[in-house]
């Protein structure tokens, strides 16, 4: 898995993950903290997040047009120092709330930017180590092993927004309650409390700039490892750099079979987040959160579920391992890691009370726990010539993806829909249906978001590298969009035809991912 990979995707994906670790630290707390600090309701602090993310996945499109002219890694520097910044403006407290809100617009400003040069950009770099013919069979294992560290910081994220915020709350004498139920909960001290809580909460962008600083320490360090990598056309040129020559035909080709793609993935990405919406909603009004026993319990606690990841990697150890000291260490490795698991599961309380945020938890931890099955598999079958092309990988998480929305569904046939149940709760659902939704729909996932990226890095023109790469997350911001459709249709149509509109996109849009396979495989070849 990690054999024969050069070690300048291993600095990248270091690096990747100390800011991604930082930015879902902010983000997990970044509604609350604008309507705690600025009293503003849940549809202003929506709206500002909304336009936030939107500049988020769009700046990429920006910064890979002006990569394709400076170079990735100055970019990549730059939009590191940038976000910094941004963090920085939203972590220092002003002399005004005024002047605290308009600092914190130029912060998310900032941040959006710098994304916008960091985030795609580092990825060119990842796929240009695979231009390399020593390398060229590896890139889709590179890239799922990448994707893989955006994950480990998405994971622990929510956990250490928690240890960060909670710890001031109850130092100042206060004790964690939601914040629509302040005002029952401390009457006049409403505001005191909410100015507290606003302040556990800023903490988390101290958190997101020491990540940052991290971040930028590891690729400073490893440059060394990737340097090669960070050639665009200009600069190949001037250093008499050896790069792929396209006729104009096929890099027409190349961009169209890019933009079918692009246009594909919207509707993956538009079903893949009703994480953060409609299926939240599912969790809240539907599923029993309350008094969960037995082995049910493990899954709420995060620091079983990052042991229990970990050891997949040294169960694969055991057996891939080329010394048999390779080998005994791993084994010694993996049961330390599962009895760790069962140490922290021991610890619970015997009946525990979830909250609907548990549920964020599942989806990175799947991701990290499955990545060295996934590539475990397509490596078998590479091995005997029969690993699918990028394109059927996509189509076929498209399909898983309806597959996913098609568990929700079984859920869902005898309750009552939202739009009769009004703001009452059917609690009666185990959280096993939710779970085995998210499982189905991290799988598609795996199969569709690195491929993806891989496809990307491979496909196109040398000279629209960052161009495209920033493409990839214009068409992810679109997708995110449009999100919103089903949760704006959650009180006003049956449940069950909410899903099947889901099901009916992913099935669509995977099947016209085979009806174009030909045409994209084609693209790849020229």
């Amino acid at each position: 898995m990690f054999k024969g990979q050069p070690k300048g995707l291993f600095a990248l994906a270091l690096a990747n993950t100390g800011e991604r670790f930082g930015y879902y630290t902010m983000l997990a707390i970044f509604t609350l903290y604008m309507r705690a600090k600025f009293g503003w309701d849940v549809d202003t602090a929506g709206r500002v997040y909304a336009i936030f993310l939107a500049g988020v996945y769009f700046m990429p499109l920006v910064g890979g047009i002006i990569a394709d002219k400076i170079g990735y890694g100055k970019c990549v520097t730059i939009g590191a120092f940038v976000m910094i910044a941004g963090y920085l403006a939203l972590a220092v407290p002003m002399a005004t709330q005024a002047v605290d809100m308009w600092t914190l617009f130029a912060g998310l400003l900032l941040i959006a930017a710098g994304t916008g040069l960091f985030k795609g950009n580092l990825q060119v770099l990842v796929g240009n180590l695979y231009d390399d013919p020593k390398y060229a069979d590896k890139r889709d294992s590179a890239f799922s092993l990448f994707y893989m560290a955006i994950n480990i910081g998405a994971m622990f994220a929510p956990a250490m927004a928690k240890a960060l915020y909670n710890p001031h709350i109850e130092n100042a004498g206060y004790h964690f309650v939601p914040i629509d139920n302040a005002t029952v909960e401390f009457g006049a001290q409403s505001g005191a409390y909410l100015q507290t809580l606003a302040e556990g909460y800023r903490l988390c962008f101290f958190v997101a700039c020491a990540s940052l600083v991290l971040s930028l320490l590891i690729y400073f360090f490893c440059r060394p490892w990737f340097k090669h990598a960070d050639v665009n056309t200009k600069q190949a040129a001037a250093q008499n750099v050896q790069v792929q020559e396209l006729t104009p035909k096929q890099t027409k080709d190349r961009i169209v079979a890019l933009l079918l793609v692009f246009a594909v993935v919207i509707f993956f990405w538009m079903a893949f987040h009703q994480n953060g919406s409609a299926l939240t909603f599912f969790a809240d009004k539907y599923t029993k959160l309350n008094g969960i026993t037995g082995i049910n319990r493990i899954w709420f606690n995060i620091w079983s579920l990052a042991l229990i990841a970990v050891s997949i990697y040294t169960l694969f150890a055991m057996f891939q391992s080329d010394t048999k000291k390779g080998r005994i260490i791993a084994t010694v490795a993996t049961l330390a890691l599962w009895a760790g698991a069962i140490a922290f599961y021991l610890q619970m309380p015997q009946s525990f009370n979830a909250t609907t945020s548990d549920f964020q938890q599942f989806n990175p931890f799947f991701v990290v726990a499955l990545t060295p099955v996934s590539v475990a598999v397509f490596g078998a079958l590479g091995k005997k010539g029969k690993e699918p092309s990028a394109p059927v990988k996509i189509g076929l998480g498209m399909l898983l993806a309806g597959v996913g929305f098609a568990v929700i569904t079984a859920a869902s046939t005898d309750l009552i829909s939202p739009k009769d149940l009004g703001d009452s709760a059917q609690s009666i659902l185990s959280p096993n249906w939710l779970i085995g939704t998210y499982f189905t729909l991290t799988v598609a996932e795996l199969l569709l978001s690195p491929m993806g990226i891989s496809f990307v890095s491979k496909v196109a023109p040398p000279k629209y590298k960052g161009l495209m790469m920033g493409g990839w997350f214009a068409a992810t911001a679109i997708g995110n969009y449009l999100s919103s459709i089903p949760s704006e249709l959650w009180n006003k149509i049956p449940l069950m035809a909410n899903w099947a509109i889901l099901i009916a996109l992913c099935v669509i849009a995977g099947l016209i991912m085979f009806v174009l396979r030909k045409k994209l495989e084609a693209a790849t070849q020229g």
